[in-house]
């Protein structure tokens, strides 16, 4: 099957947090939300216990954290829970990213359709957004402003630290989509100024399926969101249903193990990505970056091979049990359009067709496998 370089997409679970799960499986089947007996209380206390654990890998008190399925249920909740204060309010304006996740553009365009106006900030060719293009468009009217930490097809950090101290104590709902960033940077997460902020467990080495909405209070009220789903008073009413005990037991594991370990693991991100580019500076290999390498992630690489379609590439790879690559998101991979982040930078058709995502993990690649990627790719391209 070759070397796993998708991690932006999902990383693999630790085998650590796989057997917390079991343990939960197999030992607090209850209903978190059982109160009639222990084996309910039991599993209760699995779901606080990882509440506090995330708490603590955020800098925040465990109550700000509301568990949902996922960063893309997160991320329509922050913004379709906002529709009804925004009505009510007078307040139908929004600025986001045009490089954002789907999770964030499809709500938007739903807000859109019901009256809303939504402003679309372009990145640079570098990747980010600046900030005074951002911050200038903020309004009285304003409801929202939403940006990623990290994107997660060029691994460009984006200036939200600057952006949160901006609105800090505003009337503006600052959100964070923190999928690719939490559990990596965790100091500046803990430092960060925002309202909400979306994370994902299958993207910090936790389970596939549950994920974490953080709410914090508004300058100093309870936060105006509302649920968008019916059927139960889970989650202190913000999100209904049984909640998957096993699967937030999991996700607490993954932030605990991250907490002691997230410096070792951004020296071995560092160690790769040191690797690869010098592999590629020394291959002979045509290729442009896309993307500032200074205001990139360590574990993200997005590459143009000129003159080599990105489908091609993968296929090789997959084909000849080398590695396992993607072009874009996960969540618009069938769809083989061009990539929309890239084609917000501004980069040209051709350069779009070449782009291909490499993202890797704390396992360590080896020197001789980026050879033979780029000896392929070389002898493709003479």
């Amino acid at each position: 099957m070759g070397v796993y370089l998708d991690y932006n997409a999902s990383t693999p679970i630790d085998e650590r947090v796989l057997e917390k799960m079991v343990d939960i499986y197999k030992n607090y089947f209850g209903n978190a939300d059982s109160r009639t007996h222990q084996f309910g209380s039991n599993a209760k206390n699995v779901v606080e216990n990882a509440r506090k654990q995330l708490g603590s890998l955020l800098g925040i008190p465990s109550e700000f954290i509301y568990f949902t399925s996922g960063s893309t249920e997160s991320n329509n909740l922050a913004i379709l829970g906002l529709e009804a204060y925004g009505c009510e309010s007078g307040k139908r304006h929004i600025v986001t990213t045009a490089i954002e996740h789907k999770s964030i553009l499809k709500p938007c365009e739903h807000l859109e359709e019901h009256g809303f106006e939504v402003e679309y900030i372009r990145p640079h060719e570098d990747g980010r957004v600046h900030v005074e293009e951002v911050l200038r468009r903020v309004r009285p009217d304003t409801l929202l402003v939403s940006v990623m930490h990290v994107n997660n097809e060029t691994g460009t950090i984006q200036p939200v630290y600057e952006i949160g101290e901006a609105l800090a104590g505003k009337e503006v709902y600052f959100h964070i989509d923190a999928s690719q960033s939490c559990g990596k940077l965790v100091e500046e997460l803990q430092k960060q100024s925002y309202d909400l902020l979306s994370i994902s467990a299958h993207k910090m080495y936790g389970p596939q399926g549950v994920g974490a909405l953080v709410i914090k209070n508004k300058n100093g009220r309870n936060s105006a969101l509302k649920a968008i789903m019916y059927g139960g008073g889970q989650e202190r009413e913000i999100r209904p249903g049984t909640l998957p005990v096993a699967l937030i037991g999991g996700m607490g594991e993954a932030a605990r193990l991250l907490q002691k370990e997230y410096r070792d693991n951004r020296k071995r991100y560092e160690a790769n990505r040191r690797t690869i580019l010098e592999v590629l500076e020394n291959s002979g290999v045509q290729y442009q970056i896309n993307g500032d390498l200074a205001l990139g992630m360590d574990n993200t690489l997005n590459i143009s091979f000129t003159g080599y379609n990105s489908e091609a590439l993968m296929l090789m790879l997959q084909d000849k049990a080398l590695a396992g690559i993607s072009n874009g998101s996960a969540c618009t991979s069938q769809s083989y359009a061009p990539s929309y982040v890239l084609q917000a930078m501004g980069l040209d058709e051709q350069r779009i067709s070449c782009a291909v995502r490499v993202s890797w993990g704390r396992e360590i690649i080896q020197t001789e496998l980026i050879k033979q990627i780029t000896k392929i790719v070389k002898e493709w391209q003479i």
